[in-house]
Formats: C-alpha cells, structure tokens, sequence
C-alpha cells in the first residue's frame, strides 16, 4: 500500500534551472529593465538633440526639479501637500461614483425593471466625454473643490457601471444551472455564483475608473487650482518650465500607478478565485 501511494504521489516543487543567457534575456524583469533604459536614452537623445527646440526637458533635469520641490514650498504647498490634494481629490469622487455606480450596474443586470429605467438614461449620458463637464461643473458648483469631484465623479462613474453590468451579464449559465440541480434558491444563484464570478469584472472597471480619475482630476485642477499636481503643471505651463510640467505629469503617473495598485491589492484578498492567464 505504501509503495502505491509513493508511486501515485506527485512533486509539484519546481527544479532550480541553471542561469543561461538565454534565459537572463527572456526574463520579465530584465526586459522591464531594458524597456524603461531604453525609454529613459530616447528621452533624453530627444532632448538633447533639442528636436522640440526648448520645450522638452532631459530626464536628469526633470530629476532635479522634483528634488527642489520636495525641499522647498511652492505656491505656498510643499510638494506633498500638491500630492495629497490631488490624491484626496481623486479618492473622493472615485469612492462617490464607485458606491452608486458598482451597484446600479448589479442591479441593472439583475433585475430588467431597473435596466428599463436606468439604460436609456445611461446610454444617453456615457458616450460625453467627462472634460466636456468642466465648464458646466465650474457654473453649478463654483471654482471650489465640489466642481473638481464632480468632474471626478462622472469621470469615474461610467466604467464602473458598466463593467458591473457586464460582469453579471457574462456570467457563465453552467454555473447557475449547478446552483438549480443542488437545490439553490434565487439567493444562492446570486450571492454564490452571478457576485463572486462577476466581482473580477467589477474591480477590472474599479481600476480603469482609477486611472479616468487620475485624467479628470488633472482637467480639474488645469482649469482652476491652487494646489494639486495639475496646478504645478499649469504652472510650468505659464512660466515655461518644461521641467514643472514633466516633473508633474511623472509624479501623477506614480501616484496614479500606486493606487492601482490599492486595488490590485484589494483585489487579490476578496477575489482570492480569481484565474490569471499566463503567457498570453
């Protein structure tokens, strides 16, 4: 008998490969590395060579500019102080439209009264891009910070519905028929099958309506701002400093990247089920 189990037994640990050239090459993290070198020389050959004259700063440069914006105040905000602005900014409309555009779509899916009522309206509403909004949320809500999360808000609120919907609406019908022959109720089609398998969907659209807000918080503070990352780059704009405006969108870009990864993170601990598809 034991011999029969050891035969049947499998080894899952992976044998430790030997480092050849070939797979030094072909590894992920070592073309990260020679994707961002690259990017970084064709930057700077760019801006050296001067091929956009004045207006395009070399990456050391740029490097700088963030270094003296860490120690000193500008605009009468220190450099962490114009990220936490933006940053709030983007999390509070983010979280508003998450809250009622996450179960909207759910309920939209799930129930076709709901769909009747709201799909019109929202298919009406979603192909307006959100910077289209500025200027009408500047005349509803002044030039405070409600304009700026409005902005946010209906930025952020499209793709979280309609990732949501979709989520329900792709859900595999095997899955509900195992449900049915197990003896489940409508319930337990819902809270065992249609949420957990759409709930990928829905952080997928969480994530793109994180970076949306990112974008519309930039056109916010663009427009009317004292602190912020998109007032540095107006800013820089107004003075001509292309190390200001390159400096911000860089700080936006790791900001925008480190909330992602909230999510991603968030993700990963609520749908712990969820497939990864490898070498695709």
């Amino acid at each position: 008998m034991s011999n029969n189990i050891a035969n049947e037994t499998i080894d899952h640990s992976r044998n430790k490969e030997a480092w050849t050239l070939k797979r030094v090459l072909t590894n992920t993290y070592f073309l990260n590395v020679v994707s961002l070198v690259l990017f970084f020389l064709l930057w700077d050959y760019v801006a050296k060579e001067r091929i956009f004259h004045d207006s395009l700063a070399r990456p050391l440069d740029v490097l700088n500019q963030i270094i003296t914006l860490v120690s000193i105040k500008y605009a009468g905000s220190t450099l962490w102080g114009h990220i936490w602005a933006s940053t709030q900014r983007v999390l509070i409309g983010f979280f508003i439209a998450a809250v009622i555009a996450v179960p909207l779509g759910l309920f939209m899916a799930l129930n076709s009264y709901v769909n009747a009522i709201v799909k019109p309206l929202f298919d009406l509403f979603k192909p307006m891009p959100p910077i289209a909004w500025v200027t009408i949320a500047v005349l509803w809500f002044g030039i405070g910070e409600t304009s700026k999360v409005f902005i946010i808000v209906i930025g952020s609120f499209v793709p979280c519905l309609l990732n949501a919907y979709n989520g329900v609406r792709l859900v595999e019908p095997e899955l509900y028929d195992v449900i049915r022959v197990l003896g489940g109720s409508r319930r337990d089609q819902i809270f065992h099958v249609c949420f957990p398998a759409s709930f990928p969907a829905v952080f997928a659209g969480l994530q793109i309506s994180l970076s949306v807000a990112w974008t519309c918080v930039l056109a916010a503070e663009l427009t009317n701002s004292r602190a912020g990352l998109g007032f540095l780059i107006k800013r820089g704009m107004d003075t001509h400093k292309p190390t200001l405006v390159l400096g911000g969108m860089l700080l936006i870009a790791a900001a925008a990247w480190l909330t992602s990864q909230g999510v991603g993170i968030l993700e990963k601990k609520l749908c712990p089920w969820k497939r990864s598809i490898e070498n695709l």
